[in-house]
């Protein structure tokens, strides 16, 4: 693969992870990629309060530009910008103008620009399109030059082969040592179990089984909820609300409590094969990590030396009874060596840049 491409990227955010879980994704994949000598563009809509919430100034490995989500007329002259890059990539989930993007990406599509579509939520998108024979999309997938996931795994995969995809291929999360690292514990996230996410509708319910259950066992144990939306959750009295916490807190919270709680929503857990960013920040920064079970976890972490896999709230409660500071420290530094071998980003920019160096002859051949 030649390096330098010149790259444009529409996703919701790359400067602030307000409402958006993928932030931790994109910059970890962009600033690895950069680093191998590619220059990207992130296009994100001005949307949802995230640059009244930016929590990174533009960066020095990726031009940011930030369009209007009122009316087309930017978003076209963003997609215009783009037009004769050497890569297109729409991700899912911008949170505006999806679908027009969808169809106007492949406009750009040329003998020497490739278009990818990049699923950050494949279980939504795949769902999305099992619900609706005529939803648009279905015409759409056969004409991206490669549908990259950021999880699922085989059945993914073959779901997406199934409506028609010329190649998937999860392109997993992982770890950026840049910014999730260890660092001092901090006196305000001190707590048993730190859990931190949006309050969605597809992962409410696992968090009650998973967390809340888990505090009412444990009425003695202090746990810890950040994230947005949790303001008008009933809580048992031993939860303390944190609200949204910033990336900058991101490593003092993974590392301050005894362990820190991952709980997939219910689509992810369903599909297998899809760690979230959470899993790759807390054991990056050499946070005891407890899981709730999902297929595929041994690609990552292995459980019980590397991870501690539960199967509902009473699980969680044992491992928390049983867990000791020093055993909670051993699974964090053994979870960290592991990510650091075998799961950066870097690995990941590696991987993207040998699929699209593949997909180039295909391509030339299907044309």
């Amino acid at each position: 693969m030649p390096t330098g491409l010149d790259i444009a990227f529409f996703g919701s955010s790359l400067v602030s992870a307000y409402w958006n879980g993928a932030a931790t994704y994109y910059r970890g994949i962009i600033r690895a990629l950069a680093r191998r000598g590619h220059r990207v563009t992130f296009y994100e809509p001005d949307a949802f309060g995230r640059q009244q919430h930016r929590d990174l100034e533009d960066p020095d490995w990726a031009r940011v530009v930030v369009y209007s989500a009122d009316g087309t007329s930017d978003v076209l002259r963003a997609l215009d910008d783009a037009r004769g890059a050497d890569l297109v990539v729409k991700a899912s989930g911008v949170g505006a103008f999806d679908e027009l993007l969808e169809r106007a990406t492949l406009d750009l599509q040329s003998p020497s620009t490739m278009v990818v579509f990049w699923d950050v939520d494949a279980p939504a998108t795949l769902d999305r399109l099992a619900r609706d024979a005529d939803d648009p999309f279905h015409a759409l997938v056969p004409q991206y030059d490669l549908i990259l996931t950021y999880g699922g795994g085989d059945p993914v995969v073959e779901a997406y082969e199934r409506v028609g995809a010329r190649q998937c291929v999860p392109v997993y999360n992982a770890l950026d040592p840049d910014t999730h690292h260890p660092v001092p514990p901090d006196s305000r996230f001190e707590g048993d179990l730190a859990f931190l996410g949006n309050r969605l509708p597809d992962r409410e319910a696992r968090v009650e089984a998973f967390f809340l259950a888990a505090a009412e066992r444990l009425p003695g144990s202090r746990f810890l909820l950040g994230g947005s939306g949790w303001g008008d959750k009933p809580l048992p009295a031993n939860v303390r609300y944190l609200g949204h916490v910033y990336t900058r807190d991101h490593n003092a919270l993974n590392v301050t409590p005894r362990a820190v709680l991952n709980v997939n929503r219910e689509s992810m857990a369903r599909y297998g094969f899809s760690p979230p960013t959470r899993v790759f920040e807390a054991a990056g920064a050499g946070g005891c990590l407890v899981t709730d079970e999902w297929e595929g976890i041994e690609l990552f972490l292995d459980p019980g030396s590397e991870v501690l896999v539960a199967a509902d709230g009473d699980a969680v409660a044992a491992h928390l009874e049983r867990l000791t500071p020093a055993q909670a420290a051993t699974i964090g530094r053994a979870a960290r060596r592991r990510l650091l071998s075998e799961h950066t980003y870097g690995h990941r920019a590696a991987q993207v840049e040998a699929l699209l160096d593949a997909a180039r002859p295909a391509r030339e051949v299907t044309r």
